[in-house]
């Protein structure tokens, strides 16, 4: 999205000034780094460098039916994703991998950066961002270390420059369109769906096959970031294109979702969206083998947040918003067929990327590398350090609030407990609606509620569900599950997750948790003091002033 800034020296003034905790080890880094363009061959023989290909779906929470078998229930129940579960079984699969941030310019920004989403500067916002090229990511490390890099669809965006800890457009392979980022619109349009199908992996095909061939004996990375996941996509989608009953949804959703024909319809059609992308998995799995490729490629699948749309879902910290699955097969350095309940941040990709490749991380990536969790032939808790993450939020859609106003969280999620600290509670989570934050007066129809993220609650993408909810809102027997999607939250949020695994019982006010509150709230802000969190570090600049909250022209969520 692009929007109303500074000018460009301002803002440079301005970000360099919220950076200042970090920037001389930013520098040092960039002072040991080659030059921008100059290739210099790794420590490590390139022959023993392995290529990596980073399939990353966007809004895609952690559906796969490789999940169900081992915890059976939920909505991965009726869900097929063979190609994820070959990666899976042929390598390891995470059970607690989390993203830092659950909106897709912060999330990205931690992800490349290595790094919490709060020292990337304006990346720490969604409309509004801008990337400092002061800080390092790791596919322009990768590139100034003799790999060829490349991407396919959504990298990091919306922000400016676009992609820009990607190498920009320079390094983009979408010569064959970028049709399949709208899977279920062009299929359900087409004469012969399986054809309106076929199309669209054949693009993917064609696009990756551009980005192989213009390496030069080169080991690669490449990114392949579809946005078929993120809404909107056609409703009745997942049945028509899938065979995805949305009855057999029923009793496997959350309880804080109505579990009604219209809801459930809707989370089988984003089901069918997430069962879209692991086709077109197995489409780069299948030129990987046609090379010769596969078993020499670091193969990692993911996700860069939550289902969009729904309560608790996208831009919350509970486990619908944050959690995502996360799969990687390393053939010869990560044995196969285990289950890993390691807590993992999806910023610790990027130094695993570096390590993988021979390349040390720069100092400043706080993500810590998987390597030896993946080189374990172990199951279960491989490293007993690896025992919690730290995730949150700030700025989302610009104008959810008046003024342009974040809604601060943090939160340390463990095997036990979920700890929120919401800093400013008097401010509506998901945005002001009617009643909630704007006047009484009618809310939205919906019509509006169901295609128009800005009609009210704007932090929650619009969809089906957010209309069924919000219209009967004065149901008294809806208005619970109204609350849970849209009412103010306390300063402080505790979950027994051994108890209560939905997250639906605050338990922060009682006396009989209160030592755990105690200790797990200090223990998330010894992070964010040691990490230069602004919400708590105190060095000046924070996310309520500009430029973090410059008015941003409203606009549709990004594709």
């Amino acid at each position: 999205m692009q929007g109303r800034f500074h000018s460009a020296g301002c803002e440079a003034r301005l970000v360099r000034l919220f950076l200042s905790s970090t920037i001389l080890a930013w520098c040092g880094a960039i002072l040991l780094s080659p030059a921008r363009g100059e290739t210099v061959a790794s420590g490590k023989n390139s022959a023993d460098r392995p290529n990596i290909l980073f399939a990353f779906a966007d809004d895609w929470g952690r559906y796969a039916s490789a999940y169900a078998k081992i915890e059976p229930g939920g909505p991965s129940d009726i869900i097929s994703t063979p190609n994820f579960d070959r990666v899976a079984r042929e390598g390891v699969l995470f059970t607690n991998a989390f993203v830092n941030a659950p909106s897709c310019t912060p999330c990205r920004s931690s992800l490349l950066s290595g790094q919490f989403f709060w020292r990337t500067g304006l990346g720490a916002i969604l409309q509004g961002a801008i990337w400092d090229s002061a800080i390092p990511s790791y596919p322009l490390i990768l590139r100034d270390h003799g790999y060829h890099i490349g991407h396919t669809y959504k990298v990091w965006s919306p922000g400016t420059p676009v992609d820009a800890p990607y190498g920009g457009r320079d390094y983009a392979y979408v010569g064959h369109g970028r049709r399949f980022n709208q899977f279920s619109q062009n299929v359900s349009t087409a004469a012969d769906p399986n054809a309106g199908k076929q199309l669209l992996l054949d693009e993917v095909r064609g696009n990756f096959r551009d980005f192989l061939t213009a390496r030069q004996n080169q080991p690669f990375c490449y990114w392949f970031g579809p946005t078929n996941t993120h809404r909107k996509w056609i409703q009745g989608s997942g049945r028509a294109l899938w065979g995805l009953d949305p009855d057999r949804l029923q009793g496997k959703l959350p309880p804080y979702l109505p579990d009604v024909p219209a809801v459930r319809e809707d989370f089988c059609d984003y089901l069918g969206e997430a069962q879209a992308f692991d086709a077109a998995l197995g489409v780069l799995l299948e030129e990987l083998e046609r090379i010769g490729q596969l078993d020499n490629t670091l193969v990692v699948v993911s996700g860069d947040h939550g289902i969009p749309g729904f309560p608790r879902g996208k831009c919350n910290l509970y486990d619908l918003g944050v959690g995502v699955a996360l799969a990687v097969r390393w053939p010869g350095r990560a044995p196969g067929n285990r289950v890993v309940d390691d807590f993992v941040n999806l910023p610790d990709l990027a130094p695993t990327f570096l390590e993988a490749a021979g390349v040390d991380p720069p100092a400043v990536m706080t993500g810590r590398s998987l390597v030896g969790v993946l080189e374990s032939d172990k199951s279960g808790q491989v490293d007993p350090t690896r025992d919690a993450v730290v995730v949150g939020r700030e700025r989302h859609v610009a104008a959810a609030r008046l003024g342009n106003l974040p809604y601060p969280q943090r939160a340390l999620r463990t095997k036990d407990f979920l700890y929120i600290r919401n800093f400013e509670p008097d401010r509506w989570p998901m945005g002001t609606g009617p009643g909630c934050g704007e006047p009484n007066g009618p809310m939205p129809d919906y019509e509006a509620l169901r295609e128009d993220t800005f009609a009210a609650f704007s932090d929650m993408d619009a969809s089906p569900t957010k209309a069924w909810i919000a219209i009967r809102h004065q149901d008294p027997e809806v208005r619970p599950y109204f609350d849970y999607a849209f009412a103010r939250r306390p300063g402080e949020e505790l979950y027994d997750l051994r108890k209560d695994p939905h997250q639906m019982e605050n338990v922060a006010e009682s006396e009989q948790y209160a030592p755990v509150r105690k200790e797990l709230s200090e223990r998330l802000l010894t992070v964010l003091r040691r990490t230069g969190d602004p919400r708590v570090a105190g060095n000046g600049t924070t996310f309520e002033a500009p430029p973090f909250v410059e008015p941003v022209e409203k606009q549709r969520v990004p594709r």
